[in-house]
């Protein structure tokens, strides 16, 4: 789909001319277009990129391919910036979209191959006429804005990682079992890492625009690109300190579970050596040698069985005193 913006001298004047005359309007004085392709057909991607704006090979494969990496190309009459724009849910967490931006002096095209709705709420803001409209002096407003948003559709998978964070260390606290934790730790410090791996080259786009030496964008927007580079960083760092937080409270988690472990060894050494006197002592008197004098004496039963008692309550309470039982 094709959705186009005409603006005169900053104001907004036109929505969706036909495609064949978008060549004609980008030559007129004084007018300022963008163009968004949302999932757009091979015969859509021709008119627009091929046609109306004669952009490079390249950066069309660029546009209709994944591109691994954000990045920044410059050419002589426009620069060619792929982003990602984030897609959270909790089935498929930090997949992400490849947004095209071609940004020219007079002229934005954004390409994407799903529909976005950061793209659509900047497009119906910007297209507003009468009374609500707000002049606009360059695409680069436009470029810019985009990216503000794209760093604000990130909020919410942030609140989903700090509740996802929150219920960990709770159940590090509480009668979790490992069955249950590993998985959890697993799949957070993944998402943690993806989402390390999503910002941090955007940040090095934003930091690369905010020079302003690649031309394109005008001095009064280079401020709100250093504050979005800002955003990105500061995204990134709150991912770097949950995920230490996540590493302290598996390893907190780690010696609980040794402590408890140690202290049912204990206990189960300290019943195994309760056994001990009766064994011995048992054992003893149940040798079978004809000639055992101990044996015959009507004392000798009380003697073992106290010396069986005796010995079991000693070690008993000596095992009590060192918290083995």
């Amino acid at each position: 789909m094709i959705t186009t913006l005409v603006f005169r001298d900053g104001r907004h004047h036109t929505h969706n001319p036909p495609v064949e005359t978008l060549a004609s309007l980008r030559a007129e004085p004084g007018v300022m277009l963008w163009v968004d392709l949302s999932a757009p057909t091979p015969e859509e991607t021709a008119a627009v990129l091929e046609r109306a704006f004669a952009l490079h090979p390249v950066v069309i494969e660029d546009c209709t391919t994944d591109s691994p990496l954000p990045k920044i190309d410059p050419f002589d009459d426009y620069l060619h910036i792929v982003v990602h724009a984030v897609d959270y849910s909790k089935t498929d967490k930090f997949t992400t979209t490849d947004l095209d931006l071609i940004l020219g002096k007079n002229f934005l095209v954004t390409f994407h191959r799903q529909s976005l709705r950061i793209v659509q709420q900047v497009l119906e803001r910007h297209g507003r006429t009468g009374h609500g409209a707000q002049p606009v002096r360059g695409p680069d407003r436009f470029a810019h804005t985009l990216l503000d948003q794209l760093v604000e559709a990130y909020k919410p998978a942030l609140e989903e990682l700090r509740a996802d964070l929150e219920a960990i260390e709770e159940a590090v606290l509480g009668e979790a079992e490992p069955h249950e934790l590993f998985p959890q730790v697993t799949a957070l410090r993944k998402d943690l890492a993806a989402l390390r791996q999503i910002v941090r080259p955007q940040r090095a786009v934003a930091v690369e625009l905010a020079q302003g030496k690649l031309g394109f964008i005008r001095p009064v927007i280079l401020p709100y690109l250093r504050d979005l580079a800002e955003d990105f960083a500061r995204i990134e760092g709150q991912a770097s300190v949950w995920g230490d937080q996540l590493i302290l409270s598996f390893r907190l988690y780690l010696k609980r579970s040794t402590h408890q472990t140690n202290e049912g060894i204990k206990m189960i050494t300290g019943l195994t050596a309760l056994t001990m006197p009766p064994i011995l002592v048992g054992g003893w008197f149940g040798m079978n040698f004809r000639a055992m004098p101990e044996l015959t004496p009507v004392w000798a039963y009380p003697v073992a069985a106290a010396a069986t008692f005796g010995f079991t309550a000693a070690l008993y309470f000596y095992l009590r005193r060192k918290r083995w039982l």
